[in-house]
């Protein structure tokens, strides 16, 4: 009567030990993981970008900015209008000074669906589309 407990505890383990196989496989047969990208250079801590709070009143947007960094920070308004007929804008860029305060102004005919301010070194341009840059 002990046979058949035997036969399944045999093919049990043979079961696991093909299974272990398979898997060994299978982890052999995966691609090697991609290099890692490198990290952050470690350092000082980049100090950069003026806070601003923007405010939609109605159809009118208005974005106060101020700059705590020793570095200048040439910011951007741009407002996207909701109705489809509606000209989104975008402001002329302003550079705002190491403790400056700047105020951007944007508005829509009809309601604003979102407004949002972007950021970039005062060293650095703008670009504008079309131009080659020479």
């Amino acid at each position: 009567m002990r046979a058949p407990h035997r036969r399944v505890a045999a093919l049990a383990s043979a079961v696991a030990l093909l299974a272990g196989l398979a898997v060994a496989a299978e982890v052999r047969a995966a691609p090697a993981p991609a290099e890692e990208p490198p990290g952050p250079v470690v350092g000082e801590p980049e100090y950069f970008g003026a806070s601003c709070q923007t405010v939609v009143e109605g159809s009118r947007v208005t974005a106060y900015c101020q700059n705590p960094y020793p570095t200048t920070d040439r910011v951007q308004l741009h407002v996207e209008c909701d109705r489809w007929w509606d000209v989104d804008t975008d402001s002329t860029p302003v550079d705002v000074g190491p403790t400056a305060y700047a105020q951007l102004t944007g508005r829509c005919w009809k309601e604003v669906r979102s407004a949002w301010l972007t950021h970039r070194p005062a060293e650095h341009p703008p670009q504008v589309p079309g131009s080659s840059g020479t």
